[in-house]
């Protein structure tokens, strides 16, 4: 048996309780972690609330996290790489709100000595949604994107890897948040009425593609007139809105392995340039499940919020 966090039934933050769940033994290519550490994800509040209940169906009790970092205790037959004892990170589809959790192998990394437990944490996800974006949207280096919600665990990552690849980054942010966009390359503009007045005047040249990581009502609309055609506007926050509109919504149905391990070497790359930044808005014991969600759900957040076990 191993402690959990799980919600029993849709509803507010506070329908997550402590249960006990039995974790099989791993199977082939499984590894079972002992997690010290999970990212938190406005993807954790949306399911928990039943925002998502039509897209992607969960079986209840559900343990939300699906990203973690923790030390392998034991390998599934057919895996190769990893060993009792290695220190490890990566995405799993559930699960990741305990003291231990099922991953399949091909979904993890070795962990970097450098790295925190909290900040390897932080990173799969944000990596592997950034990674698969950029390339579903088909943005190229020279040209400009237009980042809504470019303050938060994806947005900076995102803008990261957009800069590393000679992407000027046009980012979304309240006014707090402009110094730190401008320290990670990218030109901030407030979010609002008048945005897209604001957003001209920052990029006269225009934007070429527009990506919405926030969700927030009216920026698809916004986001077609000023690239000019839905087909250069992507969403991985706003499933009904990208239904209105006409906008591509991106789920991470699209070649998720091959952009996790992608996305990682990307980021991975950053790290050891000494170039990453990765902010943790809050770190919270994983008994403060409830409270780390309600703070991703008022939104506002800078960088990752994330649970330690």
């Amino acid at each position: 048996m191993t402690k959990a966090i799980a919600f029993p039934r849709f509803g507010g933050a506070d329908v997550l309780h402590p249960i006990e769940i039995e974790l099989p033994a791993p199977g082939p290519g499984q590894v079972r972690v002992a997690v010290r550490a999970v990212g938190v994800n406005p993807l954790d509040h949306k399911l928990r609330s039943g925002e998502l209940a039509g897209f992607f169906p969960v079986t209840f009790p559900a343990v939300p996290g699906y990203e973690v970092s923790g030390v392998v205790e034991a390998v599934g037959a057919e895996v190769t790489g990893f060993a009792p004892g290695d220190e490890v990170f990566g995405v799993l589809m559930g699960g990741g709100y305990a003291e231990q959790a099922l991953l399949d192998a091909d979904q993890l990394a070795p962990k970097p000595a450098t790295l925190s437990w909290e900040e390897a944490a932080a990173i799969p996800l944000a990596a592997e949604t950034s990674e698969r974006a950029l390339d579903v949207l088909g943005v190229r280096p020279g040209e400009t994107l237009l980042l809504h919600g470019a303050a938060g665990g994806v947005g900076t990552v995102l803008l990261q890897l957009a800069r590393a690849r000679g992407i000027t980054v046009v980012g979304t942010a309240s006014e707090a948040n402009h110094g730190y966009l401008r320290e990670l390359g990218a030109i901030p503009v407030t979010y609002g009425d008048g945005l897209a007045d604001r957003v001209r005047a920052a990029a006269p040249g225009g934007v070429d593609r527009a990506l919405d990581a926030a969700g927030k009502g009216g920026v698809l609309p916004l986001s077609i007139e000023l690239t000019g055609s839905a087909e250069r506007v992507l969403t991985i926050a706003d499933i009904p809105g990208a239904q209105q509109y006409g906008v591509r919504f991106s789920g991470g149905a699209e070649g998720g392995e091959t952009y996790h391990r992608r996305a990682l070497a990307a980021v991975l790359a950053l790290h050891e340039a000494g170039t990453l930044r990765l902010p943790l808005h809050r770190v919270l014991p994983l008994a403060e499940a409830a409270e780390a969600q309600r703070i991703s759900e008022q939104g506002h957040v800078r960088g990752k919020i994330v649970l330690t076990v």
